[in-house]
């Protein structure tokens, strides 16, 4: 993964995209926000609900899942897309082989977003 926290421009290459304990890929981050990929992530039961210091908006490219907060419960379908505010317990359920892009403020890291003890 590449930090980019000065004014300088960088690039990601696809080869040195590193893996999450969660199935994550870490993309290109810079100071104030990072992105990650959930690729062909397996149709399954919901993970253990987390809320996380950082706010999530994502986008949905294949597949479908439904994202659970509380009472709320939204079906994702691509093309949607969806924001998870910072210090909102949530949980997602893959309902088919689903892959979305990610976009996390302040930065999701490595370690920093593993998955819920």
């Amino acid at each position: 993964m590449s930090d980019t926290t000065n004014d300088r421009v960088s690039k990601v290459e696809a080869a040195d995209v590193a893996a999450g304990e969660m199935g994550q890929r870490y993309l290109a981050a810079g100071s104030r926000v990072a992105m990650r990929l959930w690729a062909a992530q397996p149709p399954g039961e919901g993970k253990p609900e987390a809320a996380r210091d950082y706010e999530t908006v994502g986008y949905v490219v294949t597949g479908r899942a439904r994202l659970r907060a509380g009472n709320e419960v939204l079906d994702l379908d691509p093309g949607d897309s969806w924001v998870v505010p910072a210090g909102v317990s949530h949980t997602y359920e893959i309902v088919e082989a689903f892959t979305a892009v990610e976009a996390t403020s302040p930065p999701a890291r490595q370690g920093r977003d593993a998955s819920p003890a």
